[in-house]
């Protein structure tokens, strides 16, 4: 999509749903590509359609690549908290025509991802600390 063409949109999403800053959907749309760039290598050239689910996985990849250990900082100050955060910038975008879905994708798509923590924090501890969080209390 021209980059003119994705501002204006993008300033009719800012318009209607003011929850999420403007770089959490150029995030959004370039966490699509690294998605959809990997499926491609995965499928041997294949251009299809990502999942939710698929893009949720992606969309961690490419934070921890871009942010590492600040990637839920950055995310918190866009507005992002959770899993379905992203679904919410994902259909802000299908509703205004930056994104397609098929009949099949919806929200819920993205309610039961993963726990930011899991995401984005645990990669980060020294392997002592992880040890000592899965150890049971006595």
């Amino acid at each position: 999509m021209q980059e003119a063409n994705f501002e204006e949109r993008l300033e009719l999403i800012l318009a209607k749903d003011a929850r999420y800053q403007r770089d959490a959907y150029f995030f959004m749309r370039e966490a699509l590509d690294h998605t959809q760039k990997s499926i491609v290598k995965e499928n041997r050239g294949e251009l299809r359609h990502v999942s939710g689910q698929e893009l949720l996985s992606g969309i961690r990849e490419y934070a921890l690549a871009q942010f590492g250990p600040m990637a839920t900082t950055v995310l918190e100050e866009w507005g992002v908290r959770n899993c379905q955060d992203f679904g919410e910038i994902v259909f802000n975008m299908v509703e205004i025509g930056l994104l397609a879905k098929t009949e099949n994708d919806s929200r819920e798509d993205f309610r039961d991802g993963y726990s930011f923590e899991d995401a984005f924090r645990k990669p980060f501890l020294p392997k002592s600390k992880l040890a000592q969080e899965t150890k049971p209390v006595a």
